[in-house]
């Protein structure tokens, strides 16, 4: 379960642009310069506390040298961190001490009763980190070893020494069950003799509503201590004040929460304060399931009159429908099946998708590029299949068969290694794995991915990620030599790949590419879906361990201490199947329906159903006459010609029924005339020009937007103004209408949201145009343009930035300079995967929707002022007065229709089936344009 909350749609709000990295380690506060860390740590080990020290070692027979620092007091090992960073971090693991003592200073006065100072330590290994300040493999002093440290606050030096020799004799018990037992009720027995600290309430006026005992979570490791909710904060306390004395998260911050399931166990809650960001704010493991749901629905009921609860299925919901990616959608059946960044058992799975990694041309319309998502990886080699179905067969119950998983700590810091060393070191005893076995090479791991034995994984989120550093050795890490004799580096990318960035680009390109998009949902049954369990599991060969499913083994049945502990080792080491989503088939992707293929948002998807009526025709037209039209656009014929303005034409709106067309010109006139009659009326607002004109959809209102600053709205039965919204401080340049909102781009640098309501203006009702939202930019906003399911909106400044807005949030989707100069035009494609847009620099550019990607810049001969297209073919209006339309793949002008207009072509509209295109010029004409088949 989780729960979000949402931007209120009738707020207003001001949006800036920004985009964050998603790699999940980076953490939020930079700790370059601290060297200790609780990966340092065991597994499963606790920090207890911490006392400023000296290592005394002798030098010689009458000179002692002094090392400061600090000594951690661990409850299976004794960490000294110096301060000095060129010296090795000692580790001395407690079931390696042959003797702990209080050595007592040396008093020359009979009188003064001796003190414990020091502490020695007698031991058989000694581990040293860090040496030189260098992430890399540990060292080990073997051999008795005795080793003295010197506590500054001296008087502590006995309770020390009593916590280290209780910790040695739970370390030194024969079996590990009787052992964790122990350090569980030492951990127990200090939390209980501490409390939160109330001093650290944000506010004195603050009222606690619980407080309780839990552990932090990070990936490998979790940290002891209190929590508390108040009315405004939440709050963990460490027991050991590491890394800080508090965390504090305001409870309006709160954007999604998830319960989790932690060892596989209902006891972890998760809590973001960002809707998009792989890593939460705080993983909490708590010691029951009582107080993890009353922290949880406290935090909900705190919320609940800002919370919207979102299913796998109102995700599925908005991905069938295009709302949101096949990313964002992956991510959130992540967050909903228990995966985290914080648990490395669980961390979040992507699929692999591309299947080649060897061409030097990465062909994303072939599906032979790509992986069959009907089936998991161990199938897709049918050899290998077949000796694993062999064994299958002859297996006893309870039979798999795959030996290994698709999702593992393993597996996640072989990917990540370069960027979280010290996770791999920790999960595998201060070693790095051997240089061979190393991420050395994309092609080389998918390679073996299908024809390994037992390399059955897929990948993870940072894959189609932004941030690539995860891909280079950045931090000089020495991870050893191959055979050949080579050291381990940056990873070897496919030769497809210019470099890292590139490499992620047209991976996450692959990622919403048709043909995933198309496939994607075959995955998600073998991972999330019905085909994970069962019999369905079976044919699809898609059996792993029974431990590695949720309910698998009941832990808390177990009660032979090793035995339990044993089996959960094995679970979190191997790696665990995620929660399942659906259990019916999930529904394949629906590619939007383009409603509207008019540029000039003079009518919106809303006001043209499929039934609407040509301007000839009120006959319905299928999808494949929309195909013939655009593959026609060659063959397109002048109908009509009409001169009826003094100035340039700015903007063309048609009726319904197609009897009368409206334009608007620099001349500030609103002129309505039709193909048989001619002008029929003549408008002016104001002495300003117009910009642009649309249609609402009842037929009885055009808006125009004015240089004036203002949008008017003229009444066609009345013949006369309507209302004037003024609302901008500069040139209002462009609007779009949908669904009773009205959007306005001005030179102002904005893009409003007004809540407009067709009826009220069409009634002669006053009209109350309430503000919704506004978004800001870096310059004056010369169009924009809705996507089809109008969801999505797209802006293009003067300086020639695109920004993708999702409606939903008050932050840019994507936002990139793809002109050198002001852009006339942006356009969704039908799909609205793309986005096409037309500037001053005489350039046709294509980007992503989702990722942000520039993906084709065609460069014309001249500077295009406008256009209509159908995501593969363009029909633009140029610079010279000529039609050109333009086929995207090949990058060509296919037909030309030289002078159209004696100038530039300023604007042009189509209706939705493609079959009547309008354009108006410099020229102050308009032109009527049919095909002639």
């Amino acid at each position: 379960m989780t729960l979000l909350l949402p931007f209120p749609s009738t707020s207003v709000f001001t949006c800036r642009c920004s985009r964050g990295s998603l790699m999940a380690f980076i953490t939020k506060k930079d700790r370059v310069k601290e060297r200790f860390s609780l990966l340092l740590l065991d597994l499963e080990e606790h920090y207890f506390e911490q006392h400023t020290a000296y290592n005394l070692t002798s030098s010689s027979p009458v000179a002692n040298r002094r090392s400061s620092g600090s000594l951690k007091i661990c409850s299976k090992s004794i960490i000294f961190e110096p301060d000095d960073a060129k010296e090795p971090i000692l580790k001395i693991p407690l079931k390696d001490c042959k003797g702990i003592a209080a050595l007592e200073e040396s008093l020359h006065n009979p009188f003064v009763e001796s003190k414990p100072a020091c502490i020695l330590i007698e031991t058989k290994q000694i581990y040293l980190i860090k040496e030189e300040n260098a992430v890399a493999p540990y060292k080990y002093e073997r051999g008795d070893k005795k080793v003295t440290f010197q506590l500054e606050a001296s008087g502590k030096t006995e309770d020390v020494v009593q916590m280290l020799l209780q910790l040695h004799r739970a370390s030194c018990l024969d079996k590990l069950g009787d052992q964790t037992a122990m350090i569980a009720a030492i951990l127990q027995s200090r939390l209980a003799r501490t409390c939160f600290d109330k001093n650290s309430f944000q506010d004195v006026t603050e009222r606690p509503h619980m407080e309780c005992e839990a552990e932090m979570v990070s990936p490998l490791v979790t940290n002891a201590g209190h929590v508390c909710i108040t009315d405004h904060n939440l709050y963990f306390q460490p027991l050991n004040g590491y890394p800080d004395s508090v965390v504090q998260i305001g409870l309006h911050s709160v954007r999604r929460i998830y319960k989790r399931r932690h060892g596989l166990r209902p006891l972890g809650l998760e809590v973001f304060c960002t809707e998009n960001d792989l890593r939460s704010d705080i993983y909490l493991k708590f010691y029951g399931t009582k107080e993890r749901d009353e922290l949880y629905y406290y935090i909900a009921t705190f919320l609940e009159n800002h919370i919207a609860e979102h299913t796998a299925e109102s995700y599925m919901l908005q991905w069938q429908r295009g709302h949101i990616s096949n990313y964002q959608y992956l991510l959130h059946l992540n967050n909903l099946a228990d995966r985290s960044v914080n648990d490395l058992s669980q961390y979040p799975v992507f699929p692999w998708v591309i299947s080649d990694y060897s061409s030097a041309q990465l062909d994303l319309l072939n599906p032979a590029s790509f992986r069959d998502l009907s089936k998991p990886i161990g199938a897709l080699n049918t050899e290998r299949l077949e000796r694993l179905l062999e064994r299958y067969r002859d297996m006893p119950e309870p039979r798999f068969m795959y030996g290994s998983h698709y999702s593992s700590p393993g597996y996640v810091l072989f990917y990540l290694v370069r960027v979280a060393p010290e996770h791999m070191l920790c999960l595998q005893n201060g070693r790095f794995d051997h240089a061979d076995r190393m991420f050395n090479s994309v092609g080389e791991t998918w390679k073996n991915c299908l024809e390994g034995g037992t390399d059955f994984k897929e990948l993870i989120p940072e894959f189609y990620g932004s941030d690539c550093s995860f891909l280079k050795n950045l931090l000089g890490l020495n991870l050893g030599r191959r055979q050949g004799g080579g050291r381990v580096e940056n990873v070897e990318l496919p030769p497809w790949a210019s470099d890292p960035d590139d490499f992620l680009q047209k991976m996450r390109l692959a990622l919403e590419s048709q043909y995933v998009s198309e496939h994607l949902h075959e995955w998600i049954d073998l991972v999330f879906g019905y085909k994970q369990k069962g019999s369905e599991a079976v044919a699809s060969h898609n059996v792993f361990h029974p431990l590695t499913y949720e309910g698998g083994v009941d832990c808390d049945s177990i009660e032979d201490p090793d035995q339990k502990i044993a089996m959960l080792t094995q679970i979190l080491e191997f790696g665990q199947t995620p929660r399942q989503l659906f259990v019916t088939p999930h529904p394949q992707r629906i590619t939007p329906r383009f409603n509207n293929l008019s540029a000039t948002p003079s009518l919106s998807s809303s006001e043209l159903s499929p039934a609407s009526p040509s301007m000839e025709s009120f006959e319905d037209l299928t999808e494949e006459s929309k195909k013939m039209a655009w593959s026609n656009m060659n063959k397109l014929v002048s109908q009509s010609c009409h001169k009826i303005h003094k100035e340039a034409v700015t903007g063309i709106a048609v009726t319904l029924s197609g009897e009368s067309i409206f334009s608007t010109s620099q001349d500030s006139t609103l002129k309505m005339f039709s193909k048989d009659n001619g002008l029929q009326r003549s408008v002016s607002f104001s002495n300003m020009a117009l910009s642009s004109c649309l249609m609402l959809p009842d037929d009885e209102i055009v808006v125009c937007s004015s240089w004036d600053n203002n949008v008017y709205f003229y009444s066609i039965a009345y013949g006369r103004r309507q209302d004037t919204l003024m609302g901008h401080d500069d040139a209002v340049s462009h609007i779009c209408w949908r669904d009773d909102k009205l959007y306005t781009a001005s030179w102002d640098s904005t893009v409003k949201i007004w809540k407009c309501v067709a009826a009220d203006i069409s009634s002669n009702k006053r009209t109350r145009f309430e503000l919704l939202a506004e978004y800001e930019h870096e310059a004056g906003v010369n169009t924009l343009d809705l996507s089809p399911a109008g969801t999505l909106l797209a802006t293009g400044t003067k300086e020639g930035t695109l920004t993708v807005w999702d409606l939903a949030s008050p932050v840019p989707l994507n936002q990139l300079t793809c002109h050198s100069g002001k852009i006339h035009q942006v356009a969704f494609s039908p799909d609205s995967r793309h986005i096409l847009s037309v500037g001053e620099d005489s350039c046709l550019a294509v980007t992503d929707v989702q990722t942000g990607m520039l993906i084709a810049t065609v460069h014309a001969e001249l500077e295009q002022r406008c256009f209509c297209w159908d995501g593969n073919t363009v029909l633009s209006g140029g610079i010279s007065g000529d039609l050109s339309v333009w086929n995207l793949l090949s990058s060509k002008v296919i037909h030309k229709i030289p002078a159209a207009h004696s100038g530039a072509v300023t604007c042009m509209w189509m209706n939705e089936q493609g079959s009547t295109i309008i354009t108006g010029g410099v020229d102050k004409q308009i032109i009527l344009w049919k095909h002639e088949y």
